[in-house]
Formats: C-alpha cells, sequence, structure tokens
C-alpha cells in the first residue's frame, strides 16, 4: 500500500490502525520513497508491506528502508533507477539490518516507540559534515581578493583608455 508519510506517524485513529496491524503480525516493511515521484504530489511516499502468512512462519519483525535518496532527478520529476529498486528488493530479501539504509525493528522496539513507523526513527541517515580548514579558506580568500583587486585596476585603466 503507498501511502503519505504522515500514515507513519500520526496519532488518533491512524495510530490505533498501526497498532492492531503490527500486534496482528501483519506489516512486514516501511519503504520510504523519494519526494516528487508520482505526478501530482511532490510529497514523499511510503510502502507498506503487507503479509498475512507472518505468523505461520513466526517472523515478527518490521523492516525499514529508507530509499529516499536514491533516485534520478528527471527535472519535473523524480525517478526510481533500475539499481535502486534492485536495491530496495534484495534489502527487503534479505531481511537485515544495513547501516544508513535499513534496520530490522523488534515487536519490543515498535512497542516501544507507542508503534510510530517514522522512518529517521529507526534509521540514522545523518552525514557528519566535512570539516573547515580555516586556515586554508582564509589564504584562499585573500587570494581572491588579490586576484580581484588586479581585476579593478585592469578594468580600471581600460575605462581610462576608453575615456570613461
Amino acid at each position: 500500500v503507498i501511502v503519505p508519510h504522515g500514515v507513519l506517524f500520526r496519532g488518533g485513529k491512524e495510530g490505533i490502525i498501526r497498532r492492531k496491524l503490527i500486534e496482528e503480525n501483519m506489516l512486514h516493511a516501511v519503504v520510504g520513497l523519494p519526494a516528487n515521484l508520482f505526478y501530482g504530489t511532490g510529497i514523499p511516499a511510503a510502502i507498506l508491506i503487507f503479509d498475512k502468512g507472518r505468523t505461520a512462519r513466526k517472523q515478527k519483525d518490521v523492516l525499514f528502508i529508507d530509499a529516499s535518496r536514491e533516485f534520478a532527478d528527471d527535472k519535473k520529476q523524480n525517478r526510481l533507477r533500475e539499481e535502486d529498486i534492485d536495491k530496495i528488493a534484495k534489502t527487503f530479501d534479505k531481511f537485515k539490518t544495513v547501516d544508513k539504509y535499513a534496520y530490522r525493528a523488534k515487536p519490543k522496539e515498535l512497542a516501544e516507540n507507542e508503534f510510530n513507523l517514522n522512518i529517521p526513527r529507526y534509521i540514522d541517515t545523518f552525514e557528519p559534515e566535512a570539516e573547515v580548514d580555516i586556515e586554508k579558506t582564509q589564504e584562499e580568500i585573500a587570494e581572491l581578493e588579490n586576484q580581484l583587486t588586479e581585476v579593478r585596476a585592469k578594468m580600471a585603466g581600460y575605462m581610462e583608455e576608453l575615456g570613461l
């Protein structure tokens, strides 16, 4: 089932429905998709994958996949590439945690999170920013200022030649 992200975490009736689906062991996976993937809406969506046969296999964990950052930007609309779809499918088949991409959550963890299925709650996609070398940056700024001074002097010379 394709849903907007709000369905994953809003309270009220939606929260009650999520709880029931998890307690009855029907939810198998949650796949986060990129924004602007579907015509008519720019919001990100998610796929909820249900499996009524999970009880027989005694499978209770829920797999979260964050595929929201892997897509082709086709100007007006984003598109999942073949490799993006393959990665989602292979990750789903393996049903294992993959750093910064997928997380296998236990039912107890879902209950502790009040059945909130918001993907960032389970998958940490934080990437630390590169450190900035302040000295090097200051040197680059000084060099650019020197170049700017030289260019301005040349321009003033050209303007003088033109009588302006």
